[in-house]
């Protein structure tokens, strides 16, 4: 038999609690955490590879990986930034205290930009605060233009998303302006951005939004 216990009570509550802290600590010392999102495979890595070489050398930064099981992209891109692996050992989305662990891990107390490479995934990390003061939702040209309406938490909740993979649009059908359309019909405000970080277009573009966000947090 069935029973239904009363909570009355977020269950969330501390989680929350524990990312404004993280929120407003990373705020006063000046650094913009920036939360990475995708499906897997949607080049979160190498677009973060892109950003280390483009500006590594004017700003600090730094990258927790989530994943799974494995260290590979967190491996992939110790040659460019300082790194710590956040390991879920299954779960399919990082949660405040791997986060805030990880960046203790990190000493690194002057970073300009704290990257956060979630576990690909487009539902789970939706319903998760890091502490994070920019959720960015990557959008591969290979998986379908039409992924913001089907999974619409995880649009609603970014400040941004970035087409990625640009460079391979003329063997794919996938139409940037419907995925835009689509993505807007759920969140108008979302900045967007066009990206490959083979050819390197749009990487000025997104590497400037950065800055402009992280300007925000240091005035």
């Amino acid at each position: 038999m069935n029973q239904t216990i009363t909570v009355n009570r977020d269950l969330k509550a501390d989680l929350k609690e524990q990312a404004n802290r993280f929120r407003q600590r990373m705020s006063d010392q000046g650094t913009l955490v920036v939360n990475l999102v995708s499906s897997p495979g949607a080049g979160k890595t190498s677009l973060l590879q892109r950003t280390a070489t483009k500006i590594g050398d004017e700003y600090r930064l730094a990258v927790l990986v989530g994943d799974l099981a494995t260290d590979r992209d967190a491996e992939r891109l110790k040659p460019y930034v300082p790194v710590q692996q956040l390991t879920t050992g299954g779960a399919c989305h990082l949660e405040i205290p791997l986060v805030e662990s990880g960046y203790e891990r990190l000493n690194q107390s002057d970073l300009d930009i704290l990257f956060i490479e979630n576990v690909g995934n487009l539902v789970c990390p939706a319903s998760h605060d890091l502490g994070e003061h920019l959720r960015v939702t990557l959008l591969s040209v290979t998986e379908g233009d039409d992924k913001p309406g089907k999974y619409p938490k995880m649009f609603r909740t970014s400040q941004a998303m970035v087409i990625t993979k640009s460079d391979l649009l003329p063997y794919v059908p996938f139409d940037v302006s419907s995925a835009v359309e689509d993505a807007r019909r759920i969140q108008p405000e979302l900045d967007f951005l066009t990206t490959s970080s083979q050819t390197l277009a749009g990487v000025d573009e997104w590497c400037e939004f950065l800055v402009r966000q992280l300007r925000k947090i240091q005035k």
